[in-house]
């Protein structure tokens, strides 16, 4: 993979895996079009994650910074913070973790095995553009998170293992079908991806130590680093000044478009 389609695809990655338009499903229709080496996919895969991962933890710094101090209390006093909201949202977090932790470890090399299929790509982001689109319909959104809701809104984000299907456009989507409140629904959803890329790129990273990094790819890896992180914080601004404007339910047309075209081609071009 040259330093061109590194860049390209570093922001691909970035965009998409905070527009609710698959950053799997664009990652691999992406290199299916540049041609990219997908033999080395799991090396720059982590790489480009990594980049995603460091625009949360820049992003939601402070929010993270509450979180930590919170839970830090509460493992020395749990009786005087148990009622703490933020204690409450780690909590919520954890619980959203376990379908994804269950689905990763059982079905993980069935899920690699279908990853690099275009054609269920394309499938898989037209359901995603009927997801979105569903949001239209949603109910008023003024609720709270809580346990029952954050086990729901884990079971979307492991169904976004399917390539294609987008992990913030189903947790997102469902937190609004649950009626949680928009703004709230787009920072659990970023927040509750956190320790799941950090797991999938630690799951990664022995494999990726196994294979190595050239001199060569070293330059191409810096470069889609920063262009996911780059893209990615933005992005992630975008979408949500989007949520708070009631627009999320747009998206559904650009995965309609793209899953419409890579239906059409794979089929019968």
């Amino acid at each position: 993979m040259d330093v061109l389609q590194s860049f390209l695809l570093g922001i691909i990655q970035g965009i998409t895996e905070f527009l609710p338009i698959s950053s799997s499903g664009h990652l691999v229709l992406g290199k299916f079009i540049l041609g990219g080496n997908l033999e080395a996919g799991i090396t720059y895969e982590v790489v480009v994650h990594f980049g995603s991962l460091c625009a949360i933890l820049i992003y939601y710094r402070k929010l993270l910074g509450e979180l930590l101090m919170s839970g830090v209390e509460f493992l020395k006093t749990p009786s005087k913070k148990k009622d703490d909201p933020q204690v409450k949202m780690i909590g919520f977090i954890l619980v959203s973790m376990i379908p994804a932790m269950v689905i990763g470890f059982t079905l993980k090399d069935y899920i690699e095995d279908i990853f690099m299929d275009p054609l269920l790509v394309s499938i898989m982001l037209i359901v995603t553009g009927f997801i979105l689109f569903l949001t239209r319909f949603a109910g008023t959104t003024t609720k709270d998170i809580n346990l029952p809701k954050s086990f729901i809104i884990g079971l979307a984000q492991a169904f976004a293992m399917i390539p294609g299907v987008s992990r913030a456009g189903s947790t997102i989507s469902v937190s609004l079908y649950l009626g949680v409140k928009r703004e709230d629904a787009a920072n659990f959803s970023f927040l509750m991806v956190i320790p799941v890329i950090a797991g999938a790129m630690m799951l990664q990273l022995k494999e990726m130590m196994e294979v190595g990094v050239s001199d060569a790819q070293m330059m191409s890896l810096i470069v889609g680093f920063l262009a996911s992180f780059i893209s990615g914080y933005f992005a992630l601004k975008y979408l949500i000044m989007i949520l708070k404007k009631k627009g999320f339910h747009y998206f559904s047309y650009y995965c309609w478009l793209i899953g419409g075209v890579g239906l059409t081609y794979f089929l019968w071009i």
